[in-house]
C-alpha cells in the first residue's frame, strides 16, 4: 500500500476548544504513523507554539512534519530542523506597519518565535487567548526588527469590518505579499506566494509523495489554499462557510468529537490497516 500524507490544521480542527487532543484523534494518528503514512501539522502559529502540540502528541518520530507561519516555515519534527523558510521583505513590513498606524489598527509581528508589538491591550490579550506565546513590548515596531519577519498580523476585536476595509483599500500590497483571514479578528500578511497550499506542494515534493495521495483538513479561511491544493480537501463540521464551499467533504463530526480520526479512517487507512 502506497504512503499517503494527512495535512491538518491545529486550532479548532485537531484540537478541542480547551486545546487538548481527543483520545480518538490520538489513536488514529498513532495508527496512521505505524502504517507508514505521513502526518503534517499546518498552522499559522510560529514553530515554538507548534512544538507544544508536537510534544503533546509525541510527533518526534520519522514521518512527522510541520508547516508553521501558514507555510512560511517547513519543519522536520523528527530531526528538529527547518527545511525551508520564507520571510516578508522589510519594505513591505514597514508599509504594513505604517498603514496600520494611520488607520488606528493594532499590528504585531514576530522575531524568533516572540511577538513584537507596541501595545499591551485587548487585541494582544485576545491573540494570546488563542495561542500562548512570549511577547515583547517595544516603542517602535519596525525599528525593533533585526531581520525580516515571517508575517505581520493586524487585529481588531471590536469592528472586524475595518480589517476587511483595510485589505480592500490596500489591495496593491498583494503584488508583494499574500493576505488572508485566519480568524474574523486576524488579518495576516505573509510572503508573496506563501500559504498553506504552498506548504502542501513543498512537503509532498520533498517526500516524493504524489499529489493524489494527499488529504488536507481545516476549519478557517487560511485553510482554503491547502484544501484546494490537496487531492482530497476536507472541512470539519465546525468550519467557516467559505471553507465548506471549496471542500470535497465535510466531516460528520466537529473538532470536539474526533473529526481528524474520522478523516484518517475514511481517507488515509486502507481497510486492512484499520
Amino acid at each position: 500500500m502506497s504512503s499517503k500524507i494527512l495535512f491538518t490544521d491545529i486550532d479548532d480542527t485537531l484540537l478541542n476548544k480547551d486545546k487538548s487532543v481527543s483520545k480518538e484523534n490520538r489513536e488514529a494518528i498513532r495508527r496512521l504513523l505505524e502504517q507508514g503514512h505521513y502526518f503534517v501539522l499546518m498552522t499559522g502559529r510560529p514553530i515554538a507554539t507548534g512544538r507544544i502540540v508536537i510534544r503533546e502528541l509525541e510527533l518526534t518520530q520519522p514521518g512527522c512534519y510541520m508547516a508553521a507561519y501558514n507555510g512560511g516555515v517547513i519543519y522536520d519534527c523528527a530531526a528538529g530542523r527547518i527545511l525551508s523558510e520564507r520571510t516578508l521583505p522589510m519594505e513591505v513590513t514597514k508599509e504594513l506597519i505604517d498603514e496600520a498606524h494611520k488607520e488606528g489598527i493594532y499590528v504585531q509581528t514576530y522575531q524568533r518565535d516572540t511577538i513584537i508589538t507596541e501595545k499591551d491591550g485587548k487585541e494582544l490579550e485576545f491573540y494570546l487567548s488563542n495561542a500562548v506565546m512570549r511577547y515583547q513590548l517595544v516603542d517602535d515596531l519596525f525599528s525593533s526588527l533585526d531581520k525580516e519577519p515571517n508575517k505581520v498580523i493586524l487585529i481588531n476585536v471590536d469592528d472586524t469590518d475595518r480589517l476587511r476595509q483595510f485589505q480592500e483599500s490596500h489591495s496593491y500590497l498583494e503584488e508583494r505579499s499574500n493576505s488572508f483571514f485566519s480568524h474574523d479578528e486576524f488579518l495576516e500578511y505573509c510572503p508573496k506566494g506563501i500559504n498553506k497550499g504552498s506548504g502542501v506542494h513543498y512537503i509532498s515534493s520533498f517526500l516524493g509523495i504524489p499529489m493524489e495521495n494527499t488529504v488536507a483538513v481545516g476549519d478557517e479561511r487560511n485553510d482554503i489554499a491547502m484544501v484546494r491544493a490537496a487531492h482530497v480537501g476536507v472541512a470539519v463540521k465546525n468550519a467557516h462557510s467559505e471553507l465548506m464551499k471549496v471542500a470535497d467533504y465535510v466531516t460528520e463530526h466537529d473538532n470536539e468529537h474526533g473529526a481528524i480520526a474520522e478523516v484518517i479512517e475514511k481517507y488515509i487507512l486502507s481497510p486492512e490497516e484499520r
